[in-house]
């Protein structure tokens, strides 16, 4: 479902945009502003996923405004001046469309939003408590990851390098989520693998390419409730 919200200084292109959207399917407007400045006191209170956003504004165009939503809100600019296209793109928005606004042009544009919506791009770093402050560290750079055996609260991770941080009070639930998911698997209730660390993968044991103490390669125990997951994850 795509929630969005309005913002146009013409009540008439409000009112016009309104009744477009509502003969679309899986489109809702949660609400609708004339003003930028109201629409930027209220909008981070509001339920949406996306903002059609006027760029010919009187007192403030949609440009400044949609500078500081972008980072939260998904953008669809509206407008009748074509000149205004590659200021628009540079702030990476969804689409542009020219007034007058058609049907056909909108429902392409909340085709846009909508595969962004479902499949929101992860961070490529995670920011956590660990054993030497407050960290932001790389995902690319994770290896391996294990519940520490000193307080199974917290979490070691091991880099590419060999080097290992701990994550302090952080269950594997949240840790998951921070984490792309085409990258990491979590194999049993106390470990997750960087797929990229996996050398060889049987039913029952991933060999990965993290050297031991022993001079050996570490090995994992797949876990039954986790089978089905990994596989699908290797097409198998």
């Amino acid at each position: 479902m795509i929630k969005c919200v309005i913002l146009d200084d013409e009540l008439l292109a409000i009112s016009y945009l309104k009744l477009l959207c509502e003969q679309i399917e899986n489109v809702e407007v949660v609400k609708a502003f004339n003003d930028p400045k109201i629409f930027l006191n209220e909008i981070g209170h509001i339920d949406c996923n996306l903002c059609i956003l006027d760029i010919e504004m009187p007192g403030m165009t949609g440009l400044q405004v949609a500078e500081l939503i972008s980072d939260s809100k998904k953008i669809i600019f509206t407008t009748a001046y074509k000149e205004y296209a590659a200021e628009a793109f540079d702030l990476n928005v969804v689409d542009y469309v020219r007034k007058p606004i058609k049907k056909e042009r909108l429902i392409q544009a909340f085709e846009k939003a909508k595969e962004l919506v479902e499949t929101p791009l992860k961070k490529n770093f995670i920011e956590w408590n660990t054993n030497i402050g407050k960290t932001v560290i790389f995902t690319e750079q994770i290896a391996y990851i294990k519940t520490s055996e000193i307080d199974s609260r917290d979490k070691d991770i091991t880099l590419n390098d060999g080097t290992t941080i701990v994550l302090k009070n952080l269950n594997f639930k949240n840790l998951l989520e921070m984490l792309p998911a085409k990258d990491f698997a979590q194999v049993n209730k106390k470990e997750i693998i960087a797929l990229a660390s996996i050398k060889v993968f049987s039913t029952n044991e991933i060999i990965s390419t993290i050297s031991t103490e022993d001079h050996t390669f570490l090995k994992l125990q797949i876990g039954e409730a986790y089978k089905s997951s990994l596989m699908e994850l290797f097409g198998k």
